[in-house]
């Protein structure tokens, strides 16, 4: 359900949508929008925090042995509201018997359709119900609860509860069969939680029901507060009257819009969320999947995307695309170092770990009826990781949302070129300019601010235009989950004890790899130092040691590392932004001068501030190519070319008193010429796919990447748009691509 204040932002989007179009919206809108509104109404008994029960009911869920029915006693006094364990005062009262008599009688299934039935004919308002476990497995009967409440996920580690019903000598529960273990059921059961719950509790290992009930009371307060978690730009300035309402979007608005309108970057108002120590340990055993769910339930709020949906919207990503079970693995390398393997998703990069989940925010955050137009620039792994990510949304999807990605036609490697080119779809293209990935990146941001062409694209096509790049915060966000499980990773191997300090090493170009680190590092996650490792382009590693970011007289060099040749780094903005307590004026001064004047320098006492976390260097080609070289001879382990400037760079400046990780981008069939070279292989073939098949035939590690194979098998020649570097050029083909997509197409 929906708060009144999101259901007038939803309004604004579908306006700003709509805005100068003369057509009447379809019979789908309009029964949306008055679906939309009706809930609206609903909420308004919510506003209020100190009713925070008001007429609805706080409903607790889970397993048998998670509390439910302790915790829910103490909300009841805390509240000074009735309180109903459904066992004691629904069922028992309506069978005359005790729960289990009524499973010794009847069996399972026929006991699952006597408990719903016991519910729907059950009613309150106001109060604590503490549900049995094995409410959630009767469908009926959770609608009919959910309709006049919050439900509220106890979610407790298995182990505990195992041990729980053990001191509680319960030997059977229902749905329990001969030869069906008590653990396997409860792991079984919680697919039926994870369908209906409204918020999570996560209970740590030893937390008492005190402790269980005030984090209830804080998940349901923040449930209800629906515009406590809101977004502003870097460039955002505070007014002097502290009465003034500050503008800001939710993370729905800042993942449709991704640039803000100032051509600042959107930003978290308030503090990233932190978990505790306990909370942390608790995640030591789970799985990725698991972890993202826990953690991006934190950052995001139900009111933009609802636990149950961001669920399944996380297992659809991570699912079946990912070589790895693990998803982002950590293998030790030698010594202190640990790499961080994030190419096992199906183009062979890191980005797969956040495209592969970014096209789901959007499509569930977009309102109906509009169509968008992804701009994306990249450097070589973002085209074909976006162009496959947004290819596999389902088919109504697909036919609203279109993608076109920029790539500098001579600044990727033959086989990232392939791959973009290759990975078009009905939705997707790849248009190659003739410039460098700084060129392709700032004139997107221009296309975005010219009002001029983006109202023309709305009115004359009903397009609005967006971005997948890490300056949209529903790409970046993802990204703080594997450097969270990299170092939890660590813990379950027991490498470390939780609480101890690693490093982090990590190949940087637009600073939004490092920068998840950091808020890893805000929600608990204890990174001693951030290691900035570039290439020849080292603008980033001079500016850390510095404060001085300087562009004049410094031209782009082409690397083996192409994905780091970046001059101009937009997430470096983020970081600026909240070193400085969130001084929009001073990031608006800083980006301008950057782009009249080709540099900035920031005062001494921010860059005191930047290296108390950060250190950086940088490493040559020569480095680079012998990093490859000796790692391979020394351990069998075949880097890619960042992940070897990461390497050369980690080895230059960790002290070896405490772990690195370092953060392994893409898989190195993606650069077969360079690692080829790297390992003084004579048999150079001039074609990149008899060069990956070649490198896959060695017994190293890591194994082969199969998608990548299957790429480099591929010798069909697919088409696409070559352009000059003119930004005007540039909207002349997305006005082309946008016109095709949804004009064309449509009377098809």
């Amino acid at each position: 359900m929906l708060h009144l204040n999101r259901c007038q932002h939803l309004k604004r989007v579908i306006q700003k949508c709509f805005a100068s179009i003369h057509v009447k919206t379809d019979k789908h809108t309009q029964l949306f929008l008055s679906r939309t509104f009706a809930l609206a109404e609903l909420r308004k008994s919510w506003h209020s925090i100190s009713s925070l029960v008001g007429d609805k009911n706080i409903i607790l869920m889970g397993p048998p042995g998670a509390g439910k029915t302790t915790v829910g006693r103490i909300i009841g006094q805390k509240l000074g509201c009735c309180v109903i364990d459904v066992d004691d005062d629904v069922l028992e009262k309506t069978w005359n018997m005790s729960v289990s008599e009524k499973l010794q009688d009847v069996g399972n299934e026929q006991f699952l359709e006597e408990e719903g039935k016991a519910v729907l004919n059950f009613s309150a308002s106001g109060s604590v119900i503490s549900l049995t476990g094995s409410n959630p497995m009767h469908d009926a009967s959770m609608w009919h609860l959910k309709e006049n409440g919050i439900i509220v996920y106890l979610d407790v580690p298995l182990m505990d509860i195992v041990s729980r019903l053990k001191l509680m000598k319960t030997d059977r529960i229902v749905g329990q069969n001969s030869g069906t273990s008590m653990k396997d059921l409860l792991k079984c059961r919680r697919q039926y939680y994870k369908k209906w719950y409204d918020t999570r509790v996560f209970c740590e290992s030893g937390a008492s029901p005190e402790e269980v009930a005030d984090k209830v009371l804080n998940a349901v307060k923040r449930y209800q507060d629906v515009d406590s978690e809101t977004f502003i730009s870097t460039r955002h300035i505070w007014p002097k009257d502290c009465e003034q309402k500050v503008p800001a979007k939710f993370f729905s608005e800042a993942v449709i819009e991704g640039l803000a309108s100032d051509g600042g970057l959107f930003v978290p108002e308030k503090e990233f969320p932190k978990l505790n120590c306990g909370e942390w340990k608790s995640l030591v055993g789970a799985t990725y999947i698991e972890r993202a769910q826990v953690l991006l339930e934190k950052c995001i709020h139900p009111a933009d995307i609802p636990a149950a949906r961001l669920g399944e919207m996380i297992e659809t990503a991570y699912g079946e695309n990912f070589a790895c079970s693990k998803i982002a693995p950590v293998r030790h390398l030698s010594g202190n170092q640990f790499i961080l393997e994030l190419f096992h998703g199906p183009t062979g990069s890191f980005k797969d770990l956040s495209l592969q989940l970014l096209p789901h925010f959007f499509a569930h955050c977009i309102p109906p009826s509009c169509n968008y137009m992804i701009l994306v620039a990249t450097s070589g792994d973002t085209g074909s990781a976006v162009l496959h990510g947004f290819s596999h949304l389902n088919k109504n999807d697909q036919q609203r949302i279109a993608v076109a990605t920029f790539f500098p036609e001579n600044g990727v490697s033959d086989f990232q070129k392939a791959q973009i080119i290759g990975s078009q779809k009905e939705n997707g293209w790849a248009v190659g300019v003739m410039s460098d990935f700084d060129f392709c990146q700032t004139s997107i941001k221009t296309i975005f601010k010219d009002s001029d062409f983006t109202g023309f694209l709305t009115v004359e096509y009903g397009t609005v235009l967006s971005s997948a790049n890490s300056i949209n915060w529903g790409r970046l966000l993802p990204q703080v989950v594997y450097h969270a499980s990299a170092y939890l990773d660590l813990v379950s191997q027991g490498f470390i004890s939780f609480g101890s300090p690693v490093d982090v090493c990590i190949p940087t170009g637009n600073f939004g790899n490092i920068l998840a680190a950091v808020y890893a590092k805000m929600m608990g996650i204890p990174v001693r130092k951030f290691i900035c490792a570039s290439n020849q382009n080292h603008v980033l590693t001079d500016f850390i040691k510095t404060g001085h970011y300087d562009l004049r007289e410094r031209k782009l060099a082409q690397t083996f590392s192409p994905a780091i040749d970046i001059l101009k780094s937009s997430n470096l903005e983020r970081h600026l932004h909240l070193m400085a307590n969130k001084d929009g004026q001073l990031m608006t001064r800083l980006f301008n001068q950057l782009e009249e004047q080709h540099h900035f320098q920031i005062e001494k006492i921010l860059v005191e501030k930047l290296q108390q976390d950060f250190v950086a260097d940088w490493c040559s080609e020569a480095e680079c190519l012998a990093a490859i070289h000796s790692t391979y001879n020394t351990s069998g382990y075949i880097l890619d070319p960042h992940t070897a400037v990461a390497k050369v760079v980690a080895d230059k400046m960790q002290d070896k008193t405490c772990p690195v990780i370092i953060s392994s981008t893409a898989h190195y069939s993606k650069f077969a010429p360079a690692i080829m070279q790297a390992l003084k292989i004579k048999e150079i073939n001039h074609t990149s796919s008899s060069q990956v098949y070649l490198l896959s035939s060695y017994n190293a590690l890591p194994p082969p990447h199969e998608a990548l194979l299957e790429t480099a098998k591929q010798q069909e020649k697919v088409d696409y748009q070559v352009c000059a570097a003119d930004v005007n050029v540039l909207k002349s083909h997305v006005e082309k691509l946008v016109e095709n997509q949804f004009i064309l197409k449509v009377s098809e």
